[in-house]
């Protein structure tokens, strides 16, 4: 019992830390949802609360008054609608990375976090989903251009179309996810079930269990399907934010039309993603007292991930560069040497470079990976260099294009700014509902892992102890 606690409490090494069981993790994970809530909860909620109804009073104005209430113009066409797009588009990716590639890999550190991944991407698609239906125009009409039904109008949609690709891509990728996420609850809600003092809890916890019951036959059948949707989500990651990116590159627009935008997007995303898994985890980490279940080896890790695919992008950026250079082509040139550093939205430029190019590079010390604080203000920094990354992406290009009599400066109105500020408190919101009553962490996992210790436990020699600093 000495050598378990001792392996058990080397502290940034272990994926368990302390001397946990069954009883203990059970106690401790599913405390904050039977506990009165505290009022900083209360607190974030109404603020959420208060941001999800600027939203829909925003979305409100647009359906009633057009999109000429947003700050678009000819030729700034595409603005703040395909930016917050993209973007909650790319932070919904860590989730089934986290989830089913690491999973397939079997990365024994994403037990713990998988949970906040997959709740995270449920709940930034949602988001996305808003801005392609608000830019058509008109939402009502959205269904006859967007889905294949049978033709009314005598015009069917147009399938050549990236954009109407993205409404399979992302509607799968949604269900997908939502399904694994839900497969991977059921032992949780069992368990909440079990726990639970009240009639009513165990009335609507039992009906989310689905009949749960831990049997042998309910576990093998479980395995089956949490494996076979882990496998058609893996391409999923690959497929949707590559899409999303040929919504740009199949242009023949200068800053476009390049083949290094489905990898770049891709890399991008997992690194949106995994910075705002970062951010939210870190102070419910602290809050809803985690931190003997997600430590400092699970922390370090997303940091190499972050890291490793921050290194991705910055090779984008580079090879942008060099390829409007190579190809001579003056239009490229005058975009990525001209526009972007030196234009009126060089701000927004150099604020992506710092943020995404610069920031990274603290995660190759481990001091740097292991500091709670640099790590939380990194991920904020990544997010927000993501989100001017799309801005570049979108408004740079569009703002200068072939013809200088067509060239027009882009200011978001104040309803742009409540759209976006809104979908990060609806984000919020259903965040904080979920780890309110949802198990943030995935119970059934984090018990099979400490077993799976306690059994690698019986051949651990204890004098490789000897020595180690806890």
């Amino acid at each position: 019992m000495a050598e378990n606690a001792a392996i058990y409490a080397l502290r940034g090494t272990a994926l368990i830390e302390g001397q946990q069981d069954d009883g203990t993790l059970n106690k401790t994970l599913l405390d904050f949802i039977w506990k009165e809530a505290r009022p900083g909860w209360y607190t974030l909620l109404f603020l959420g609360l208060g941001l999800t109804g600027l939203l829909f009073g925003a979305i409100t104005i647009t359906i009633a008054k057009g999109i000429g209430m947003w700050g678009n113009n000819i030729p700034v066409a595409w603005a703040f609608g395909i930016i917050n797009f993209v973007w909650w588009i790319g932070i919904g990716h860590a989730g089934t990375l986290i989830s089913a590639i690491l999973l397939l890999f079997q990365q024994k550190w994403r037990t713990s976090i998988n949970r906040f991944a997959e709740a995270m991407t449920l709940f930034a698609v949602m988001q996305a989903a808003l801005f392609p239906v608000l830019h058509t125009g008109r939402p009502w009409f959205a269904i006859y251009w967007l889905f294949p039904y049978p033709s009314t109008l005598k015009i069917w949609p147009q399938f050549k179309s990236p954009l109407m690709w993205d409404v399979f891509a992302v509607s799968t990728y949604f269900i997908t996810s939502l399904l694994f996420w839900y497969i991977g609850l059921l032992p949780d809600f069992a368990a909440l079930r079990d726990s639970s003092s009240s009639r009513r809890a165990r009335i609507v916890y039992g009906i989310c269990a689905l009949g749960w019951r831990g049997s042998a036959r309910h576990w093998h059948h479980y395995k089956i399907a949490y494996l076979l949707l882990a496998g058609l989500a893996t391409p999923l990651v690959l497929s949707v934010h590559t899409i999303v990116s040929w919504d740009f590159a199949l242009s023949i627009l200068p800053g476009w039309h390049t083949t290094i935008f489905p990898p770049y997007f891709v890399a991008g995303a997992v690194f949106s993603g995994f910075a705002m898994v970062m951010t939210l985890m870190i102070p419910a980490r602290k809050w809803m007292k985690f931190k003997h279940v997600v430590t400092l080896r699970h922390l370090d890790s997303m940091a190499k991930v972050m890291l490793l695919t921050g290194l991705i992008v910055t090779y984008g950026y580079l090879m942008e560069f060099f390829a409007a250079w190579y190809s001579g082509n003056p239009y490229e040139q005058h975009i990525f040497f001209f526009t972007r550093p030196r234009g009126p939205y060089a701000w927004a430029f150099y604020t992506q470079m710092f943020c995404n190019v610069v920031v990274p590079q603290m995660f190759w010390f481990k001091a740097a990976r292991r500091n709670i604080a640099a790590l939380w203000i990194g991920s904020v920094l990544i997010n927000v260099g993501m989100w001017f990354e799309r801005f570049n992406i979108i408004v740079t290009s569009l703002h200068q294009d072939f013809i200088p009599s067509n060239w027009a400066m882009y200011y978001p109105t104040w309803v742009d700014l409540s759209l976006l500020a809104g979908t990060i408190g609806f984000f919020g919101t259903l965040f904080l509902l979920f780890l309110k009553f949802i198990p943030a962490i995935a119970l059934s996992e984090v018990k099979e892992l400490r077993h799976e210790m306690a059994h690698g436990e019986l051949n651990y020699q204890p004098t490789e102890l000897e020595g180690a600093k806890p």
